[in-house]
């Protein structure tokens, strides 16, 4: 096995690491979204008009500010912005429906939230209408009360906003001698995560935890000044900005992208724009590699890491010429990145998922019923400690100390193995949390859901083999006695509560579990449940690489 030096770092806010980038490449391209191009100068120049606006909106230190919208420059002006002020950025998944949105803007306590008019066909605007009446007057709103602004990104701004003209004409007559000093172990970032409760948790980040992640993950794929990173994974994730944006600005390096997924798209532009490097899940890759117009595009890549099973990193290596692919495990309490293979180390060894810890960062094997600490060989809990870990869940005293243990301990409800030579190997989440595509769906979400349903008396929910997802949700419910009810309708009427991600693709109606297995203390057995759903609807298990 290589040695490999630790990379040298130094605590810093975002606004240094944006200032040394600019000044050491100023001229060479820092972004190219959609088509559109800036510099690491013009960058650095655009986020300090937007700062000034947010500054004469009354935006400082520690206040919490939202942004929903797809990938773009501005989303990474605002974000680089909003930090180099000190307000903590709340990325707002655009594939809420109006319920989300509601609770991740309250429960974050926004105080500014910037919003595109349109994306993906959904009229954002109509939809904060109907969460928030008071845009259309003045705010804020009894729903929001602590909601004071909203800037607007397209034509269609409400009486109660304004567009994000109206910001930067703000910003240029705003004059301040003493910003807010900023420090790097202040929040960055409030990343909603899933859970095993039915309400997402607010991860709060620091700028050292994702700066220094990004750095870190960048010398493990290889990462430098010069390189063309192609990576569209939405900024709404944490693999989208610690893992995307921000290795791309600890380095220098020129970070691409595209407002959502598209495989054709994402293959033209990796191919015209040459790319070095990329990233990605199995669906992703998966929908690039089998794409029937795959060869036209001779890609030049050479590194970049993925979250796949072997038999996909295999394709990737040899169809898509990333010979430097490094697997990745991570969750966002941890920044996200907990391991990450090193781009040189045995080639083999990377494809079947193997990767070294972060440096300076403790990771143990529990084993989850006894608590002993397993040995290298034997599967355990994967548990973590150290700089990387969260400052907890916002507002959560309880789940954060659930989560984080009296020792430091990040209880990751994840299950993984360890060999003699420190590598870890991810198997499986412990939680019911399951994936569908690139997000992370938690049962009790969908769950809690179905039961406003008046004629829902119990539901369950988990996650079924999908051919192109990796998984879907798919549900049992138990109707109230005098009710009646079709899959079809309780499944449309999901459809207009959830985002699209969480809305079952299965759904039977039966007269109680049973049959299927309940625990001593009255719980369905999701693994048992999951099995007679492969055999109710008919699908076969994914093949296990």
């Amino acid at each position: 096995m290589i040695n490999h030096s630790k990379p040298a770092w130094k605590k810093q806010t975002l606004a240094e690491a944006l200032a040394a980038s600019a000044a050491a490449h100023a001229r060479e391209e820092a972004l190219v979204i959609a088509g559109r191009r800036l510099s690491w100068a013009e960058l650095r120049d655009n986020v300090r008009e937007v700062a000034r606006g947010l500054r004469a909106l009354g935006i400082g230190r520690g206040d919490h500010v939202a942004v929903c919208m797809g990938n773009s420059l501005e989303w990474v002006i605002f974000f680089y912005a909003a930090a180099s002020i000190g307000a903590v950025t709340v990325p707002v998944n655009t594939r809420f429906k109006a319920d989300e949105m509601l609770y991740c803007l309250k429960q974050a306590d926004v105080k500014l939230l910037f919003i595109t008019d349109r994306f993906l066909k959904i009229d954002f605007i109509a939809m904060l209408r109907g969460i928030c009446p008071a845009v259309d007057r003045a705010l804020p709103d009894p729903a929001l009360p602590l909601l004071r602004t909203v800037v607007v990104l397209g034509r269609d701004v409400p009486a109660g906003a304004i567009g994000f003209s109206a910001l930067l004409e703000k910003g240029a007559a705003f004059d301040e001698a003493y910003p807010p000093e900023v420090k790097p172990d202040d929040a960055l970032l409030m990343q909603f995560t899933s859970g095993t409760t039915s309400y997402p948790k607010g991860v709060m980040l620091s700028h050292d935890n994702m700066l220094r992640n990004a750095a870190y993950v960048a010398a493990r794929f290889n990462l430098k000044a010069g390189d063309r990173y192609y990576s569209a994974r939405p900024y709404y994730h944490v693999a989208g900005t610690t893992l995307s944006l921000l290795a791309a600005l600890t380095t220098g390096a020129c970070l691409l992208s595209s407002p959502t997924f598209e495989p054709e798209e994402a293959l033209s532009t990796m191919w015209s724009e040459e790319c070095t490097h990329t990233s990605g899940n199995d669906t992703m890759f998966l929908m690039m590699l089998n794409h029937p117009r795959f060869a036209q595009y001779p890609l030049k890549l050479r590194n970049g890491w993925v979250s796949c099973g072997p038999e996909v990193s295999r394709r990737v290596v040899g169809q898509m010429g990333m010979k430097g692919l490094v697997q990745a495990y991570g969750l966002s309490e941890a920044s996200p990145n907990v391991c990450m293979s090193h781009h040189d180390d045995d080639l083999e060894k990377r494809i079947e998922g193997w990767a070294h810890i972060l440096d300076d960062v403790e990771v143990r094997l529990v084993n989850p019923e006894t608590g002993a600490v397993q040995p290298p060989g034997k599967t355990g809990e994967i548990q973590v400690r150290g700089w990387s870990v969260m400052q907890g869940y916002y507002r959560m005293p309880e789940q954060t100390a659930k989560a984080i243990d009296a020792e430091g301990w990040l209880h990751t409800g994840d299950l993984g193995i360890m060999d003699d030579e420190g590598r870890l190997k991810f198997i499986t989440r412990i939680k019911d949390v399951f994936r569908v595509g690139g997000e992370n769906v938690a049962p009790a979400e969908v769950e809690d859901v179905l039961h406003r349903h008046p004629a829902i008396k119990q539901a369950q929910v988990i996650g079924v083999p999908d051919p192109r997802l990796i998984e879907v949700p798919a549900a049992y419910v138990i109707l109230n006695e005098g009710h009646s009810a079709t899959p079809e309708e309780l499944i449309g009427w999901s459809r207009e509560r959830l985002a699209n991600f969480r809305v079952p693709r299965y759904l039977k109606i039966v007269d109680s579990f049973e049959h299927i297995g309940m625990t001593g203390s009255a719980k369905v057995q999701k693994n048992k449940l999951r099995a007679q759903a492969l055999i109710d609807f008919g699908l076969e298990e994914t093949k296990k690489a």
